[in-house]
Formats: structure tokens, C-alpha cells, sequence
């Protein structure tokens, strides 16, 4: 399952890594795919994204990071983004609020699929 994903730039659903195995003529069941994905987001290996009401999945970096993603191709893009952190800290401080976890996903159109 991870060998699907890891050299991907893109997310993908379930029924995505399920078609790719079942193209490469290998059988597993649906409901497997999507048990093995959710383990893998667990344990920390997946990143998952809301695609059109179901979740998508990519292999990231296990170091903290927000993502950029492409409502077009799919296509997500790692940020080590500083500015992000330092809003989250503006935030919290102001609202007298202890932040335990944050993620910043920004859903868009890639500079391919916005011409």
C-alpha cells in the first residue's frame, strides 16, 4: 500500500489505490484498501484530504507541515510554512487559547490547472 502512494505528488481515495491494484491484476478486497489507509493515517505515514465528500491520502514527510492541494488534479504540495505558525501563536495568545495540534490544508488550483 505504501509503495502506491510514496513517490505520488497527488491524493488518492480509496477506490483509486483499489483500481490501481486491481489494474496490476492483483486482488484485494475494497474494504481492505480502505482499513489499510486508515491504519496508515493513524500510525502517522498518511496525510488525508476531503475530496468531494470522501477522504483522499498522501504520503508526507513526518515532520510538521501544511499542505497546498489542487481541487483540479489532486496534486499537494508540502509547506514548511513559518508564517502559519506564528499566526496560530498570534491566536491563541489573543483568545487565551492552549493549542495542542493544528493543520492548515489551502484548497486551490495548482499553477497547471489554473490556465
Amino acid at each position: 500500500m505504501l509503495e502506491t502512494l510514496k513517490d505520488r505528488t497527488d491524493a488518492l481515495s480509496a477506490q483509486d489505490v483499489w483500481a490501481e491494484f486491481r489494474q496490476r491484476g492483483e486482488t484485494i478486497g475494497l474494504s481492505t484498501v480502505y482499513r489499510a489507509l486508515e491504519s496508515l493515517q493513524e500510525a502517522g505515514l498518511l496525510d488525508s484530504f476531503d475530496r468531494d465528500g470522501e477522504q483522499a491520502y498522501r504520503f508526507c514527510s513526518t515532520s510538521h507541515h501544511h499542505h497546498l492541494v489542487c481541487l483540479s488534479c489532486n496534486e499537494v504540495e508540502e509547506l514548511q510554512a513559518e508564517i502559519v505558525e506564528e499566526w496560530v501563536g498570534r491566536v491563541s495568545e489573543a483568545h487565551d487559547f492552549q493549542v495542542t495540534a493544528h493543520r492548515a490544508d489551502i484548497y486551490g488550483r495548482c499553477a497547471n490547472c489554473k490556465e
